[in-house]
């Protein structure tokens, strides 16, 4: 199973490096914690071990010569902390044959040469006392009350500071994830902000070797497509621009021929070419954004002197809604672009309607709105492109040349606005460009 498929597994790469780095660290501090934990119980162990074999030998060596009659006055003073000797049989336990038990029976066996036998009992209801029964060389029981010692309580305050060093951990993880991520997310910024049109802001060449070496690659393929497309838009230019002469002559030609039927049709053909001509000079201008400044217009001004202009010519284009305010635009790219819809509304639906509207931010949408066939949800995108035609003939009269919406995306892009097409409810298409 990949991670992908994780339920919880996070999905933005600075999640799951600082996921990674964080339960690597706190397993890692865990392990070290558990090793110095387990080393201090074994050292726990081998010392009161050490102590068992050391001082109960020796007791127990000097309980064996004393007379019966001076042992009791000596037991008490062979006791220690973790330990009591006693003469008799002690209290009634049960057979111990723990792992802790046989450890502590081998090692006063071992102690006292294993001369006598040794029984392990645990005292019930006290899973840490254990007592060791033997019988001296008279006959005596002895029995030895131990209660093993345990790793020494934790302070108080360590609590505190696992908590703290956790906090650290996960602090530092997160600052190293920081930097490690925060080109990725400059470099993809940059990426979605890199437009044709405009000339965008070259990537900082600093920081690690690695990072450095992916701006300055980053900076060198936004100037290919930069000048890439700036030589396209030329060469398109030029030879719209050059084929203005010929075009012209060929119109005068026409004019001096005979009038039939072949020079209508001829006719009819250049002024295709020319309108062809114009379009191509209009969107190589758009590219370079014109050199119209912005100014303030008026919005109620603005749309209605449009829409006047088509009621005067017997269009059916009107405006609705409450249209107040004013915007800092391009008034004659704004009302380019507003013409292009308007004339394919016109031409596919028959009528227009023209709408602002005031948006959250500041924005101004400005949508023209038809009843015609709309536009295929798969080829909306495609619609936006140069030369693109949703109506395959290779009729100008209804399928037009293919760069209206281009040249209107051109033009949105220098007024820093954006352009939408989308489907109405009921049929349609709204198309919707947006300034600020």
């Amino acid at each position: 199973m990949t991670f992908s498929r994780w339920r919880f597994w996070p999905s933005s790469l600075r999640s799951r490096m600082f996921a990674i780095l964080l339960v690597g660290l706190v397993i890692a501090y865990g392990l070290s914690f558990s090793v110095l934990y387990a080393e201090r119980y074994m050292s726990a162990k081998a010392v009161m071990l050490g102590t068992l074999e050391r001082d109960i030998a020796t007791s127990i060596a000097v309980l064996d010569r004393l007379p019966r009659d001076l042992r009791g006055d000596v037991t008490e003073l062979l006791g220690r902390d973790n330990y009591r000797f006693s003469l008799g049989s002690g209290q009634p336990g049960l057979p111990d044959d723990s792992l802790r038990g046989k450890e502590i029976a081998n090692t006063i066996g071992d102690a006292i040469d294993h001369r006598w036998p040794i029984r392990m009992e645990a005292i019930p209801g006290d899973g840490q006392r254990l007592q060791a029964h033997l019988t001296l060389s008279d006959g005596t029981p002895l029995t030895i009350d131990i209660t093993p010692r345990g790793i020494m309580p934790l302070a108080t305050w360590l609590p505190y500071v696992f908590v703290f060093q956790m906090l650290m951990i996960g602090f530092l993880a997160w600052l190293a994830v920081r930097q490690a991520s925060r080109p990725l997310a400059e470099l993809a910024a940059a990426a979605d902000a890199l437009d044709p049109v405009k000339k965008g802001l070259a990537l900082s060449t600093s920081g690690p070797t690695e990072v450095a070496n992916a701006a300055r690659a980053f900076n060198a393929m936004q100037d290919r497509i930069a000048h890439y497309l700036e030589e396209r838009v030329q060469i398109l230019a030029a030879i719209s621009h050059d084929l203005q002469t010929p075009i012209t002559r060929m119109r005068l030609r026409a004019d001096l021929a005979d009038d039939t039927p072949e020079r209508v049709k001829l006719l009819h053909d250049i002024e295709e070419l020319q309108r062809l001509v114009h379009d191509g000079i209009a969107y190589s201008r758009s590219s370079h954004g014109n050199g119209e400044k912005f100014s303030r217009i008026d919005l109620t001004s603005f749309v209605e002197s449009i829409c006047y202009d088509y009621q005067d010519t017997g269009q059916q284009v009107t405006s609705s809604g409450i249209i107040t305010g004013t915007a800092m635009t391009k008034p004659h790219a704004l009302r380019r672009i507003l013409s292009n819809f308007i004339d394919n509304a016109l031409k596919f639906g028959g009528s227009a309607e023209v709408t602002v509207e005031h948006r959250k931010g500041g924005e101004i949408a400005f949508t023209v709105l038809d009843r015609g066939p709309g536009i295929p949800d798969d080829q909306i995108e495609a619609a936006m492109q140069p030369f693109f035609r949703l109506e395959q003939s290779r009729n100008r009269e209804t399928g037009g040349s293919g760069l209206g919406l281009a040249i209107a995306q051109q033009l949105a892009s220098a007024l820093g606005g954006a352009i939408r097409l989308y489907n109405r409810n009921g049929g349609g298409l709204a198309a919707e460009v947006t300034i600020r």
